[in-house]
């Protein structure tokens, strides 16, 4: 059980519907209010979530790109900093950010080099969130982890890639992405929307369409992730996740 309680915090939060009416969404603003309220040990596990959007920009900025996604809680002129000299990111990150720096530093002796940055980055993340006090957080990531490897195994799978190459993880799943010729992967069985999620992916043209699709699979896991958290830090995790989806 979390020592916090947030009743009001969630009591006050305004519903969305994932079709529904967006008239005032401000996810700056939602975000202002939860960090204002928050205890500074479960702001970290809310900082931790967001890490993915920091990691996605920096991935970017380190491949050349100037693509942004304004989720990341680092500014943009603080994602080039910390690639140079990380001190805001969570030490798993930093280390990965410092090993691809300096390769022939001590923050490389224990790290695969050769797989690429955003893979090696990833990783990190994940096994950051897996480590998390918030079992939401730990499910969730997870759960985020594996759809969208489903999603990089489907695509590499039409454009004849390995999918070794683009998954993130060692887990049954992974396994089962990389070696399995069936359809589904061979995960109907432990992953009942997996046949839905990969005929998104597939066979729907219409990008728009395609991203609906797999922001209702997302929704729908993150919702039934949570179905029993009230008024706690997972409460407001789960909260989050779906702004985040919105």
């Amino acid at each position: 059980m979390f020592a916090n309680s947030y009743y009001a915090l969630v009591a006050g939060f305004r519903e969305y519907a994932l079709d529904g009416e967006m008239k005032g969404f401000d996810i700056e603003a939602i975000l202002s209010e939860v960090f204002e309220v928050l205890s500074s040990k479960d702001r970290k596990t809310v900082e931790l979530l967001y890490a993915y959007y920091d990691c996605e920009n920096l991935i970017s900025r380190h491949n050349g790109s100037s693509t942004y996604n304004a989720l990341g809680r680092l500014s943009s002129e603080e994602v080039e900093e910390e690639l140079r000299r990380p001190s805001l990111l969570v030490e798993p990150l930093a280390k990965v950010v410092r090993a691809y720096a300096s390769p022939e530093s001590e923050d490389a002796e224990d790290m695969d080099l050769t797989q690429p940055f955003a893979k090696a980055l990833m990783t990190a993340y994940y096994k950051a969130c897996a480590a998390s006090g918030s079992r939401l957080l730990r499910e969730w990531s997870a759960m985020d982890r594996t759809i969208r490897n489903i999603v990089a195994a489907t695509l590499a799978r039409r454009q004849g890639v390995a999918i070794e190459g683009v998954v993130v993880g060692e887990d049954s799943v992974t396994e089962s992405l990389v070696r399995s010729s069936a359809a589904d992967f061979g995960l109907r069985a432990e992953l009942p929307f997996v046949e839905q999620l990969v005929a998104a992916v597939a066979d729907e043209q219409n990008m728009v369409e395609k991203e609906r699709k797999i922001d209702n699979i997302r929704w729908a896991e993150i919702s039934e992730l949570s179905t029993f958290d009230y008024f706690d830090l997972n409460a407001v995790v789960a909260y989050l996740v779906k702004m985040n989806i919105l």
